[in-house]
């Protein structure tokens, strides 16, 4: 099976967010996001030491498309460096993990040279 993977993105404002969620899931880049309205970041930036609250997704997607939430995030997201992170999903229920897939689009290179 194709490989899928958990995209974590954070950002200040967790309206914002969501709707950024429901592009990427409108546009088949995810299946699903899993939204957290508040949790609490702290990080250093510029030098100095910053404790915020920020919002969180985690999207459930391909592997192979993460290229393409980055890139989305780079041209939409508000902050300079945003982050944005996948990690593996290992193992898990196959219906579920096909689910994921199935809901999902092919990636735009692979798609192109079908």
């Amino acid at each position: 099976m194709e490989e899928t993977c958990e995209v974590i993105i954070t950002a200040a404002d967790a309206d914002w967010l969501a709707e950024f969620t429901r592009r990427l899931v409108t546009d088949r880049l995810a299946a699903c996001g899993h939204n957290i309205a508040v949790i609490r970041s702290i990080y250093r930036w510029e030098g100095n030491v910053q404790d915020e609250d920020e919002a969180r997704v985690a999207l459930h997607t391909r592997r192979a498309l993460v290229p393409e939430i980055v890139a989305r995030s780079h041209q939409e997201h508000p902050y300079e460096v945003p982050c944005v992170i996948a990690l593996p999903i290992l193992d898990g229920n196959p219906d579920y993990l096909r689910w994921i897939i199935e809901e999902t689009r092919e990636p735009a290179a692979t798609a192109a040279q079908d």
